[in-house]
C-alpha cells in the first residue's frame, strides 16, 4: 500500500510454502521463498512482486488449481493410448475371423464325410472342385502376402482358409470327383506354399528362394484370374481358354522384365504387388459371379442358406478395421467388397425373393452399418481426426 513519499506499507504475511510452477516438458522449478515480516526498502517492491508469483496470489492460484492431473498410469498421452488400444482390438477382430471362416467349410466337410461313409459318392459331383481350386490358390497367394506384412492374425486366416479347402479337395479326390492329377499337382503346391511362407514368416528363407515363389504366385493369380471371369458368362460367350493363355504370356513377360531391370522401380514394385491384387480380385469375383447366377435362375438362390452369407458377411468385416487401421487399401477393398456384395448382397436377393423374413433382413443391415460406423469411428479416435473421412483419404491418397 502506498503512503507518502518513498515510503510503503507491507501487510504482514505468513510465511508462504515453496510453490511450483510447471514448465515444459513436465519440469517444476520451485519459487523464491518471500521474506516474513515487513520491510520498508525497494527490495520490498521485489519480494511483493515475488508474492504475487506465489499461491497466495488469488489469479495464480485458481489457474494451478484448474491444471489437470495426470493418471498414476497414464505416462502416455491420450491419443497414443487410443493408437495401441485400437491397433491390439483390430488383430484380435482379424484373429477372430478364424471362427465364421471355419464354420463356412465344417458343414460342406461333414456332409461330405457322411456321403462318402455311405458310399454315395456321386452327391459329392455337386461340389465344384474347379471353384474349390481357385479359392485355395487365392488363400495361398495372400497367405504370401500377410506373411511378407508380418500380419499374423490375417496370415492364420489364409492357412486356415487352404488348409479347410485342401481337405474337401481330398474329399472329392476320394470321390472320384476331382481327376488324380490335378490333386496331386495341387498338392504339391499346397505343401510347398504353406512350408515357403512359414519359413519365411520366422525368418528361416533366403530372398532369392521367396522371389522365386513370389513369381510363381503372380504368374499363377495373373493366369487364372482371366479365365475365371471369362468362364463366368459362358454360354453367353465361347469357352475358351485364350483368355488364360495370353495373361499367362503377359504374366510371365513382366516377371523377367521385372528380374532382368528392365523394368522402372515403380514398375517392380508393380509387379511385386500383382499376386496379392490378383488373388483379392479372385475373391472379388466370387459375388459377381453368384449373382449372375441367381439372375440367369433366380430358382437357385432357394439353396443357399442365409446363415451361411451371415457367415460370410461376418468374416469379411472382421477383418475391415484391421485394414483400414493399417492403411492396407488392397485389404479393405477385398474385405469391404466381400462384405458388401457377397455376403449382404445375396442376404438382399434372399430378402428380394421372399427367402427369409423381414427381421432377418434388417438384424443383417442394422449389425452391417453399426459396424462399418464402429470402425471409422475409433479409427479416427486413434489417429487424432476429426472426421472419419480423413482415415479413408489416407487409406486412398495415403497421410
Amino acid at each position: 500500500m502506498s503512503l507518502t513519499g518513498n515510503r510503503f506499507l507491507i501487510l504482514p504475511t505468513p510465511p508462504p510454502r515453496a510453490s511450483f510452477v510447471s514448465t515444459p516438458p513436465f519440469s517444476r522449478l520451485p519459487l523464491k521463498r518471500a521474506s516474513p515480516g515487513g520491510v520498508t526498502s525497494s527490495s520490498a517492491v521485489n519480494n511483493c512482486r515475488v508474492l504475487s508469483l506465489t499461491r497466495w496470489n488469488p489469479i495464480a492460484s485458481t489457474r494451478r488449481r484448474l491444471v489437470p492431473v495426470r493418471a498414476i498410469d497414464s505416462d502416455i498421452p491420450h491419443p497414443i493410448k487410443e493408437y495401441e488400444e485400437w491397433d491390439a482390438w483390430t488383430a484380435k477382430f482379424s484373429g477372430g475371423a478364424n471362427v465364421p471362416f471355419l464354420m463356412l467349410q465344417l458343414p460342406q466337410i461333414i456332409l461330405n464325410a457322411q456321403n462318402l461313409l455311405a458310399g454315395n459318392n456321386t452327391a459329392l459331383s455337386a461340389v465344384p472342385w474347379l471353384g474349390m481350386l481357385t479359392g485355395l490358390l487365392g488363400n495361398l497367394s495372400l497367405l504370401s502376402y500377410f506373411a511378407k506384412k508380418r500380419e499374423k492374425e490375417a496370415a492364420v486366416v489364409q492357412t486356415l482358409g487352404v488348409i479347410s479347402t485342401y481337405v474337401v479337395l481330398v474329399q472329392l479326390t476320394m470321390a472320384g470327383a476331382m481327376p488324380v492329377q490335378y490333386f496331386v499337382a495341387t498338392s504339391a503346391v499346397v505343401t510347398v506354399g504353406l512350408v515357403l511362407n512359414c519359413l519365411f514368416y520366422f525368418g528361416k528363407l533366403g530372398t532369392t528362394v521367396w522371389g522365386l515363389w513370389e513369381d510363381f504366385i503372380t504368374v499363377g493369380g495373373l493366369s487364372v484370374l482371366p479365365q475365371i471371369m471369362w468362364s463366368t458368362f459362358v454360354p453367353l460367350v465361347p469357352n475358351s481358354i485364350l483368355p488364360g493363355a495370353t495373361a499367362f504370356v503377359i504374366a510371365v513377360a513382366a516377371v523377367i522384365m521385372a528380374r532382368t531391370g528392365k523394368l522402372s522401380e515403380e514398375g517392380v514394385r508393380f509387379v511385386g504387388s500383382l499376386s496379392g491384387w490378383t488373388a483379392t480380385l479372385m475373391f472379388m469375383w466370387m459375388p459377381v459371379s453368384q449373382m449372375w447366377t441367381n439372375f440367369l435362375n433366380p430358382d437357385n438362390i432357394k439353396g443357399l442358406s442365409p446363415i451361411t452369407m451371415v457367415l460370410a458377411m461376418m468374416g469379411n468385416g472382421l477383418m475391415i478395421p484391421r485394414a483400414l487401421f493399417i492403411r492396407d487399401l488392397m485389404w479393405f477393398t477385398g474385405s469391404m467388397w466381400a462384405t458388401l456384395f457377397y455376403g449382404y448382397g445375396n442376404i438382399l436377393c434372399l430378402y428380394m425373393l421372399n427367402c427369409t423374413s423381414k427381421s432377418f433382413f434388417a438384424a443383417a443391415t442394422i449389425g452391417l452399418i453399426s459396424w462399418i460406423g464402429l470402425a471409422l469411428w475409433r479409427d479416427a479416435m486413434a489417429y487424432g481426426h476429426n472426421s472419419p473421412f480423413r482415415s479413408l483419404k489416407e487409406l486412398v491418397f495415403g497421410p
